[in-house]
């Protein structure tokens, strides 16, 4: 008997984090069959992707309602479908702007609905707790203290750690990493992570490239890797490059975590990428600017003083961050060349960067997998 599963993941880091989980699903439930949205990595534990993570890769208000329509035609699609051929259950992985009024609906229909990667509730728009409680039927978090918000609200949640750190080793093999690249071991990197969506390069690269730039003057030897999660991300960096080509500057398809292994310091835009660059204990520069209107809403329902997820997770600003017209290319610059020269400073955020690693591993894959498993045979037992 085989078991229907439904899945979204919305960008390329959903992709990978719900990869981990399939890996783990397959083991207990090889009879497993998913489908839905999803990317490359989800395609390569068998997953049917009847759309590409790519359609729901916009953040920010005015991006989303520029693409409203086409999101809003394929969620409407998707849910048709899961109702007329009602799977199992179904998984949402992050995107919780798609997800959750989807799920909303699938459970009120009866299917078994689990998000994993809690919404930022912590950190912004806290009244959506409400809305995921009608949406879900268990919550799987990543993060600690995010278990303690749900049980409070009377919404059943799982810790299951976060699985980068099972992913990421505890020391990188930086000269690996640089061989594979094809960097000479003694020159200084830095790894420029602008967004895996088209909008995140539309407005993060142009001032990360200016602060490249600047830096490069101070530091003549310097080498630079860009990964990009897609061709379109790619193309739209590469057509940005062409106007101002940098000298050492390298774009990378993928492999964001040799360039994370390779660096020294990276530039890098606020989002689950700085985690990543804090479970390889590089020292960063946080930055994200949106459009203006994006900005100005997003800001005023904020809680928190910091949106890195290093800085969140140590309670404190560890790394630097600019946001919106703070993120001047002067400013970037003068901020890197910092956590590139300054040992103490590097010596200090690797300490704190692996007792946060530490913390986080708790072999997701297997006990995610545990805690969907065990609520899909039960679901299969009354079906």
């Amino acid at each position: 008997m085989t078991l229907p599963v439904a899945m979204v993941a919305g960008e390329a880091s959903g992709d990978l984090l719900a990869s981990l989980v399939l890996e783990g699903l397959h083991e207990r439930l090889p009879e497993l069959q998913t489908y839905g949205i999803g990317g490359p990595k989800m395609i390569a534990q068998g997953f049917r992707a009847d759309w590409p993570t790519e359609k729901l890769s916009v953040r920010g208000y005015v991006e989303v309602l520029s693409h409203y329509f086409e999101i809003a035609s394929i969620r409407r699609r998707l849910k048709d479908t899961l109702l007329a051929n009602r799977p199992l259950a179904f998984i949402g992985v992050d995107a919780p702007d798609f997800n959750l009024g989807l799920e909303t609906g699938l459970r009120a229909a009866g299917i078994l609905t689990v998000h994993f990667i809690s919404p930022s509730i912590w950190a912004w728009r806290r009244e959506r707790i409400e809305r995921i409680k009608a949406a879900v039927d268990h919550m799987l978090v990543v993060f600690p203290f995010e278990e303690a918000i749900y049980r409070k609200a009377g919404i059943p949640v799982s810790y299951v750690g976060h699985p980068l750190a099972d992913v990421i080793p505890d020391v990188a093999d930086r000269a690996a990493a640089r061989a594979a690249l094809g960097i000479e071991s003694q020159l200084p990197v830095v790894a420029l992570l602008p967004g895996s969506r088209l909008s995140e390069i539309r407005y993060n690269a142009p001032a990360m490239l200016a602060a490249i730039a600047l830096v490069s003057k101070a530091l003549p030897e310097l080498r630079v890797v860009v990964p990009l999660a897609s061709p379109a991300t790619s193309a739209l960096f590469r057509s940005m490059l062409a106007r101002k080509p940098i000298e050492g500057l390298v774009v990378v398809d993928g492999q964001s975590h040799t360039a994370l292994a390779a660096c020294d310091a990276t530039l890098i835009a606020s989002g689950t990428a700085t985690l990543e660059a804090a479970l390889f204990k590089r020292p960063m520069v946080i930055m994200y600017r949106m459009a203006r209107l994006s900005w100005l809403l997003m800001r005023r329902m904020a809680y928190l003083p910091w949106v890195g997820l290093p800085n969140i997770l140590a309670g404190e600003l560890l790394v630097p961050e600019f946001l919106q017209d703070a993120a001047t290319p002067e400013a970037l610059a003068a901020a890197l060349l910092v956590q590139l020269q300054d040992e103490a400073n590097r010596s200090r955020l690797a300490s704190r960067f692996a007792l946060m690693h530490a913390e986080l591993r708790r072999d997701t894959r297997r006990s995610a997998a545990a805690v969907i498993a065990g609520l899909i045979q039960a679901r299969a037992a009354r079906a």
